[in-house]
Order: C-alpha cells, then sequence, then structure tokens
C-alpha cells in the first residue's frame, strides 16, 4: 500500500500487521466481543461493526458508512488490548484519570475546546443528534447527554450555550472504568470520535 497520509494510515498499517498475529478466541473473552470463527463483532456508540481476521476487512452490520481511519485504529487497538472492567457508577474528568495533567493540555485542545465550539454554539442541533443516536439526557449543562461508547464504557458530554459575556463551554466525563481499562492516548481519542460522530448526525 502506497503510503499518502502518514499520520493516519501508518499507525492503522501498524496495528493491522499486529491485528494479524492475535488470538481471537483470547481477544473475544478478553473484550467480550462476539466472535464468529471469521468476524468480531464490534459496538461502537450503537453501531455494529464485523471486523474480519486474519485479514483485516471491516463493514457495517446495518450497511451504512464506514468509520474514518482513525476510528477503525481505535477498533483495532480495542480489540489487541482492550479489556472488560467493571463500572463503579462514578464519572471522572480526564485530568482525574492517570496520565491526565500530563495530556490534559493536548486533550483540552483535541476534544473539550473543539466540542465546545462545535456544539455550544449550536445547542438545539446537538440535541438533536444526540438523541437520533440514542443517546441518554443528563440534568447538568444546557444539554447533556450519556452515550455508550464502547463494550460497557460509558461516555457524558455536558454543553453551555455561549452568550455576550462567556464563550460557550463543554466537560466531558468518563464512566470510572476508563481509569484502567484505557491508556491516556486512547481516551483522547475517544473524545474525539465521540465528538466526530455527533458532529455527522447534525
Amino acid at each position: 500500500m502506497q503510503v499518502e497520509n502518514h499520520k493516519e494510515e501508518v499507525p492503522f498499517a501498524y496495528y493491522e500487521n499486529l491485528f494479524r498475529q492475535l488470538d481471537a478466541e483470547e481477544a473475544a473473552k478478553r473484550t467480550d466481543c462476539k466472535w464468529d470463527g471469521k468476524e468480531f463483532y464490534v459496538n461502537l456508540l450503537g453501531r455494529e461493526f464485523a471486523i474480519a481476521y486474519p485479514d483485516y476487512a471491516i463493514r457495517a452490520v446495518d450497511g451504512g458508512k464506514l468509520p474514518p481511519l482513525p476510528t477503525q485504529t481505535f477498533l483495532l487497538r480495542y480489540l489487541l488490548e482492550g479489556k472488560q472492567m467493571p463500572w463503579a457508577g462514578e464519572w471522572k474528568t480526564f485530568r482525574e484519570m492517570p496520565w491526565g495533567e500530563l495530556y490534559i493540555k493536548p486533550y483540552t485542545g483535541r476534544v473539550l475546546t473543539r466540542a465546545a465550539f462545535t456544539f455550544g454554539t449550536r445547542v438545539a442541533k446537538f440535541r438533536e443528534a444526540a438523541e437520533k443516536m440514542g443517546a441518554v439526557p443528563v440534568k447538568h449543562g444546557d444539554a447533556g447527554y450519556l452515550f455508550e461508547l464502547i463494550g460497557g464504557y460509558r461516555m457524558q458530554i455536558l454543553v453551555w450555550e455561549g452568550d455576550e459575556e462567556f464563550p460557550p463551554n463543554t466537560q466531558v466525563l468518563y464512566s470510572d472504568n476508563f481509569a484502567e481499562g484505557f491508556a491516556a492516548e486512547d481516551r483522547v481519542v475517544a473524545g474525539d470520535i465521540l465528538i466526530s460522530t455527533i458532529k455527522s448526525y447534525m
């Protein structure tokens, strides 16, 4: 494959190669993803994707659009490294989880600021998109929703609309099992994927 977009294609190719060496039965037990001997079935934000093994190919079970390459890389990493972790029912900010302080600046720009100016300027459209995705409304912010990300990991986005005095604002909360179940880099990517997916429904 000729690589044209190094930022997306190089990491994808790296994890695609690791995926070929995966122990499929072990991965299915570790992640609780269905494995039928040919494909893994992974549910991401309410959509199910079938991922062929050992030669990677992905299809949307609903016949719809395939996720972009960074999201496919995230799914590969989940099958390679993901694990079931119980949720104690609490929520954490990115900063409160391991390595959160170290990654807070890139996270703020890539997730919080982006979400604020994508959703806080169009709160009604944000609500419509979240409801189309089957998200559960929560009683925080001017609009807030709980999303099932993947495999028992949940996220909330809370949005405050901007006005003449204050810019729009957001907070993203993670179910507490993210602290042990995902590396900090993957928590950043999870936020990015969630924002992009909501935006695609707006």
